[in-house]
Formats: C-alpha cells, structure tokens, sequence
C-alpha cells in the first residue's frame, strides 16, 4: 500500500538505529574506560559485586600497610632492647671484675663510674625509643604497653603485641653502683634477672613480628585474588568489545542505508499522480 502520512519502514529503521546507537555508545564507553561497568544499567549485579569486591581489596591494602607500621614498631622496640642488653652485659663484666678480691673500694668505685653510667643510659634509651611520637619502652604505669594493629579489612581483625616498661628501676638497677664486694655481688645477680626480662620481652616481640609477617604475606595473598575476581567482573574484554563494536557500527551503516530507502518510497506516489 502505497502512503505518505504513515512512513512504516522509515520507523522501523529509526528505531533499530536507536537500539543500536545505545549498544555502539556502551562498546565505546567500554573501550575507552577500559571498564566493563560503567553505570548499573550495563550489570546491575555486577556492579554492586565490583563494589564490594572494591571496599574489600582497599581494606586488606590498608591492612597490609598496618602489619608493614607496626613490624617497623616492634623492630624498632627490639633494637633499642639489644642495645640495652649489650650494656647489661657490659655492666655484669664491670660487677664480676669489681666482686674480685684484688680490687680496693676505691678501685671499685672506678669501675662503679661506668656500671652507674650505662643502668643511666639504660633508663634514657627506654624514655627516648619512640615510634610515631609513642613511647615504646615506658610501659603504662610502670606496666606494660599495649599495641593493637588492624591485620585485616573487617572489624575485629586485630594482632596485639605487649611491651613490658624497660627502663631502670623496673629492671632492678636503681640500687647503686658497685663500689664495694657486697654491691657488686648483688649486681651480677640483678643484671641477670634483667637480661632475663628483656630476653623474654624480645622474644615474646620476635613472635609478634612473625604473626604479623605471616598475617601481611596472607592478606597480600587475599588482595590479589580478590583483584582478579573484580577484574573478571568490571575490566573491559577488548577482544569482545571491539567485536561488538565493529558489529554495531556496521549495523550503523546498513540502518542509515534501509533509512534512506525508507525516504524514498513515499515518493512513488508522484508517480501515480503524474499517471
């Protein structure tokens, strides 16, 4: 039937370049942006998985860089504490020397000068090893120091690590010098009950250093195959996209062609009018 009004084919051809103009706008989008969900149009479910996925793998990130922060906080506790062993194994040498027979009290008050000197030193190492403006070594009280670090992206994924206060008269060295047989016998054995408990509180820090090793070595490992997971659900397939794109854009042409057609067919009725 032969009509002017109505053009039927010319519609259809609109409304089929429409539909493809939609498909050819997301190919491009998705080439360009090198994602596959741009908007929840393109995958609703998709995009709120990607989401989650997204607030998942920034969380564990985060947490890595915490476990990093706080092995940095304990090795720098640790280090101070071997410095602060090292002297308590100077000052224990100076206390056998002074407990020996072949020395005056005098003498003994030379070698106290040293041995006074270092359980000193030991208290202002204690006061100044700091980490991020926290002291490390000072305990809470005269106690111990409680460090929490997040170790994961969820609430309650935590490691804590104590420190006990390591400074002099928690160690037991604000009881003199060695200056006489007598002091200097009690030191050997204050010194050593003081080795003691920087050995444990060393220890118990080396156990908190390989938790947290062990702990970031884990959380890297969930990050990356949580990141391929996201990828396979947002990132753009290139050889797929551009297959469609070519698709759509030759549609495109053949659209524009039919449109064109369509146009002309009204004009068949000038020629029944010129009959």
């Amino acid at each position: 039937m032969s009509v002017i009004n109505t053009n039927v084919s010319a519609m259809y051809s609109q409304n089929a370049m429409k539909t493809n103009a939609r498909k050819m706008d997301t190919a491009m989008e998705q080439l360009s942006t090198g994602t596959r969900v741009n908007s929840a149009k393109d995958d609703a479910a998709g995009l709120a998985i990607g989401q989650n996925m997204t607030s998942q793998i920034r969380g564990l990130n985060m947490a890595v860089r915490n476990l990093n922060d706080g092995i940095n906080m304990m090795q720098t506790a640790e280090g101070a504490m071997i410095e602060q062993s090292n002297m308590l194994q100077r000052m224990r040498e100076l206390a056998v020397q002074a407990n020996n027979g072949t020395y005056s009290n005098t003498q003994r008050s030379y070698l106290s000068l040293e041995y006074e000197a270092l359980a000193s030193q030991i208290t202002k190492i204690a006061s100044e090893t700091k980490w991020n403006d926290q002291a490390l070594l000072l305990g809470t009280g005269g106690t111990s120091g409680t460090f929490t670090y997040q170790a994961g992206q969820a609430s309650g994924q935590t490691i804590t690590v104590t420190i006990s206060a390591m400074y002099g008269s928690v160690l037991g060295l604000d009881g003199g010098g060695i200056s006489t047989a007598a002091s200097a016998s009690a030191a050997i054995a204050t010194i050593g009950s003081a080795l003691e408990k920087i050995n444990v509180q060393r220890a118990a820090i080396g156990a908190g250093i390989n938790q947290m090793e062990f702990a970031a070595d884990n959380v890297t490992n969930i990050s990356s195959n949580t990141t391929q997971s996201r990828s396979t659900i947002m990132d753009t397939d290139y050889a797929l996209a551009t297959t469609q794109l070519a698709k759509t854009q030759i549609i495109q042409q053949a659209a524009t062609a039919m449109l064109a057609q369509a146009n002309q067919q009204p004009q068949q009725v000038m020629t029944l009018l010129k009959g």
